[in-house]
């Protein structure tokens, strides 16, 4: 296995997937390794419209969101600047906060899993995770951390949206165990706890 992994962290909104991308971020480089952190959706012209979709600056409906999303993402990918693939052949660990799952994790109540698998196995066959660390969280621990931790929640966090797109997350990861390697952990735990089983399980696939 190469020394440069690529990570991809998953999870409902309210797990904490930002923050453990930093704080994992910030592990990696003080070991000396090269980082790339990245976020979804890119801040090039697709990922604009995306955001100003959810800003209500635009309409559309949960088929072209999505559509949206698997197109930011094929830049995310194979764009010639900073790209994910030339990250890694330039010798950078890359690390995601959401990859596979992004355009059905806003709006997988509306989308079918198996379309949204369909739809990203062409990225899956350019780039795939070394591993997807899944903050598997409950709704109302998320929800409760949203409602503290912004003073606006976006349209689709509501506890229901949250339970549902939770279910629709453990659907796709029993679609995909047998192709993805998933590390899931508990999330309903301080951010602190969170992070030293991510770098522990990390550190067993840099070796």
């Amino acid at each position: 296995m190469r020394n440069n992994l690529f990570i991809a962290f998953e999870g409902i909104d309210g797990s904490g997937k930002s923050t453990q991308v930093k704080l994992l971020t910030q592990k990696l480089e003080a070991e000396g390794h090269k980082v790339y952190s990245t976020f979804e959706p890119t801040a090039g012209p697709i990922g604009k419209m995306i955001r100003g979709i959810f800003s209500h600056q635009m309409k559309a409906n949960h088929y072209t969101i999505a559509g949206l999303f698997l197109a930011d993402r094929m830049n995310h990918i194979l764009n010639e600047e900073d790209g994910l693939l030339k990250k890694l052949e330039e010798g950078y660990t890359v690390i995601t906060d959401r990859y596979y799952f992004s355009s059905y994790a806003y709006h997988g109540a509306h989308v079918p899993m198996n379309w949204v698998i369909e739809c990203n196995a062409m990225c899956a066959q350019l780039l795939r995770p070394d591993v997807t660390v899944y903050v598997d969280i409950s709704p109302e621990v998320s929800m409760e951390r949203l409602r503290t931790g912004r003073e606006q929640l976006e349209l689709f966090e509501t506890l229901e949206n949250q339970k549902k797109v939770y279910e629709k997350y453990a659907e796709a990861f029993d679609l995909l165990k047998n192709d993805e390697s998933v590390f899931s952990l508990n999330g309903n735990r301080s951010t602190e706890e969170i992070a030293n089983e991510v770098w522990i399980e990390i550190q067993k696939r840099l070796k």
